[in-house]
């Protein structure tokens, strides 16, 4: 199979991925096609988009694929589910694996135990979709091996009766984003936005950014340039950042007691401008 990658994506760090597309690993899988997309990460998906009796077949293609030239992280089954172990025997030694997605998390030792069955090193991110996980986060956030936090929004509601009014999900998103700094992690991701409509999909990720959220979740392709766009510091924001830097350096501020605040958010903007690849929009 022919390496396949999306080279802007390939070179960024997980840790500021803004656009995570879910490709689900069912028969007419199309995993070179999701990596020559803008999503910043893809996660081959043989949990929820796979039915259990086509589970092993879709385990067996994303094997196949992470040892033939691809990477991608991989979102596996709940620990408490008999495909769990055997996801894990799997992928455990794949070339191709940059992490994995354990779904349904509610307990730090989920996310330990998976961990210790993976390849040193290898990252998990924990899938919090339940009231259990939502109050555990903190614990889950500090647990080894997590890396970083992801918001299973869909099952959450199910589980609680919660709407999709964002202030209804309000309390959840919050304790996911103190959890992570807590926990020292990179700001969790958000869910998945429904649909194709692009303002609807805009008004999302203005509201995953105004909760701290740095990520979310896609189903398609077409999002991931919207999540990108909208996860991404504005040219506004660039701009003063880069004003203030060039000011900064040439001795032409006398700070006061908000100087060093605003000269370390400048400088954080100015490295995420460079990372995304911004400066080139």
């Amino acid at each position: 199979m022919d390496s396949v990658r999306n080279q802007r994506a390939a070179s960024l760090p997980a840790k500021l991925s803004r656009s995570w597309l879910l490709e689900s690993a069912g028969e007419g899988a199309n995993f070179p096609a999701a990596l020559a997309s803008e999503a910043d990460s893809v996660i081959f998906d043989i949990e929820d988009a796979v039915p259990a009796d086509e589970k092993k077949a879709a385990r067996d293609r994303v094997v196949k694929a992470l040892s033939e030239g691809l990477t991608a992280w991989v979102r596996i089954n709940a620990i408490d589910t008999d495909f769990w172990a055997d996801d894990l025997s799997a992928l455990t030694q794949v070339p191709g694996l940059r992490g994995v997605m354990l779904a349904k998390t509610e307990k730090p030792e989920h996310v330990s135990q998976t961990a210790l069955r993976l390849r040193a090193g290898t990252p998990v991110l924990a899938l919090i979709e339940s009231a259990i996980g939502i109050e555990n986060a903190t614990a889950i956030a500090k647990a080894p091996g997590t890396f970083r936090l992801a918001f299973g929004v869909g099952d959450f509601r199910r589980d609680t009766g919660a709407s999709d009014d964002p202030m209804a999900l309000a309390y959840a998103r919050a304790k996911l984003v103190v959890a992570s700094r807590v926990g020292e992690l990179p700001g969790p991701i958000d869910g998945p936005t429904l649909g194709t409509d692009e303002e609807g999909l805009r008004k999302a990720c203005a509201v995953t950014a105004s909760m701290g959220m740095t990520g979310k979740l896609c189903l398609k392709t077409e999002q991931t340039e919207t999540i990108n766009y909208g996860l991404s510091p504005s040219h506004s924001e660039v701009q003063w950042a880069h004003e203030l830097l060039e000011k900064h350096s040439s001795g032409e501020i006398e700070g006061d007691g908000s100087y060093l605040p605003r000269l370390a958010r400048a400088q954080k903007i100015n490295d995420l401008a460079d990372s995304y690849g911004l400066w080139n929009s």
